[in-house]
């Protein structure tokens, strides 16, 4: 056992997810005194002089912990979810590539590999999207329903019967016709909409015809740049709810795999073969939607990498002109984390594997890197990655990583944030998760939005 001191520093939660990527938590305690140390546990002091910042202590751990572990993490010390993010804020201050690369090297400890990852990803995200807008947003609606609990899971995702739907959407179609007409009366402009979960298809045809229309009929899209809709489990997915996405209005879907191998989706707990992945996307195809995403996880439970990469090549096969590549992210709030806490760190090597060949893989398909972010607890510290054929890259992904726009989240769940341009920041405006809730709450939803949001934007 490591016991842990962290001199002169309180706020040692920060610290702690560092560690985390080097130590398992049954191998280490965190203390103020080490003097408690027991017969066989080591003392590890950090910050002995008291003049250590933050990124100071985090060098410090990270190169003592790589003596000891011998790892290596190509992250360095940034824990973070959004490193492009970053290295946008640092181009802006260093108006110098060099000096950004440098930054990434010698202060946050990153390898070459991933400093050019993502100053790739920045400029492509600066040549495609540009700044955000003056008074746009991206607008996301919330499904938070699916036919079955994954493995892995740790979002709002409930299992309920029809009539609980439809109390749902009477009063998700109050607040979409409510927002709808507050953005068009404080010149708010929808630049991306994206309707997603959960798993928006538990909808009925019928169901997701009312919601795509309420949109339409409340919301301001002239200047829509782009509009998801996340089909997301292929079981879900009909012609019916196809023609409904369709001709509301959307021109991207996701139909998301996870992975072809039919043991691993039931060992996941999804209620979906291999085979109605591959008529998902037949059917979808025949409605000529401008981009098909496809979601796949590297680290899924027994697969091994001949496994990861068969599922990356069918998928390119089926005709997914945009790939997400994401490493298991093993959640508090997920079956897998009670099963086994120890998981991703068992995976660390595989899933590194997996990732290195999913970038040679899609590089010599045609593919390119376009956005990336980062979870606690993955699975060999990785990335998820937003791989895209030219012409099909997600400005909703980009902006919502990115968070130089206001995002306006509606339905149970939702988080919104207001951007402050002349602060360059972010307020938080959140929706109760709980269905149910919503439902009783939704005056109460209306109303957080009007105080914190649209009467801020009058001001503007």
């Amino acid at each position: 056992m490591y016991k842990i001191q962290i001199k002169n520093f309180e706020k040692k939660n920060l610290i702690d997810e560092l560690i985390q990527v080097f130590l398992r938590p049954s191998e280490y305690e965190i203390t103020d005194d080490g003097e408690n140390a027991g017969a066989g546990d080591t003392v590890l002091t950090f910050n002995e002089s008291g003049n250590l910042d933050r990124d100071g202590i985090k060098r410090e751990v990270y190169e003592k912990l790589s003596q000891i572990t011998g790892l290596k993490p190509e992250w360095g010390i940034l824990t973070g979810i959004r490193p492009v993010k970053l290295c946008s804020e640092l181009f802006d201050r260093e108006k110098s590539q060099e000096k950004v690369r440098r930054i990434f090297r010698e202060k946050y400890l990153l390898s070459d590999g991933k400093t050019d990852d993502i100053i790739e990803m920045y400029m492509y995200q600066q040549e495609f999207a540009g700044k955000a807008p003056d008074k746009s947003a991206c607008v996301y609606v919330g499904i938070p329903f699916c036919p079955t609990r994954c493995l892995y899971c740790s979002f709002a995702s409930n299992q309920v019967a029809d009539p609980e739907i439809e109390r749902y959407m009477t009063a998700l179609l109050k607040e979409v016709r409510w927002v709808g007409r507050r953005m068009k009366e404080t010149g708010m402009q929808a630049e991306s909409l994206y309707i997603g979960g959960g798993t928006p298809t538990t909808l009925s045809a019928e169901q997701l015809k009312a919601l795509m229309d309420e949109i339409r009929n409340s919301f301001d899209l002239s200047g829509l740049r782009e509009y998801t809709v996340e089909a997301g489990r292929p079981d879900t997915i009909t012609d019916e709810k196809l023609q409904a996405i369709k001709s509301g209005g959307a021109d991207r879907i996701s139909i998301n795999p996870q992975s072809m191998k039919g043991k691993t989706l039931e060992l996941i707990g999804r209620s979906h073969s291999p085979e109605d992945i591959e008529r998902a996307f037949e059917s979808a195809k025949k409605f000529g939607f401008k981009s098909i995403n496809a979601d796949i996880i590297a680290g899924l439970p027994e697969e091994d990498v001949m496994d990861f990469t068969d599922t990356l090549r069918k998928v390119i096969d089926l005709g997914a002109d945009n790939v997400t590549v994401h490493c298991l992210a093993v959640k508090r709030a997920s079956r897998l984390i009670e099963e086994d806490p120890d998981y991703h760190y068992r995976q660390g090597k595989t899933v590194s594997k997996m990732l290195g060949e999913s970038r040679s893989i899609l590089t010599e398909a045609g593919y390119r890197p376009y956005y990336l972010y980062r979870q606690k607890h993955m699975a060999g510290a990785g990335e998820n990655t937003g791989w895209c054929r030219p012409g099909t890259e997600g400005i909703y992904n980009m902006r919502i990583m990115d968070e130089h726009q206001s995002n306006i989240a509606l339905g149970a769940g939702g988080i919104s944030k207001i951007y402050y341009p002349g602060e360059n920041r972010l307020e938080r405006v959140a929706n109760v998760t709980n269905y149910e809730q919503y439902i009783d709450r939704i005056d109460e939803m209306i109303k957080r939005k009007e105080d914190n949001i649209f009467t801020e934007v009058e001001k503007w």
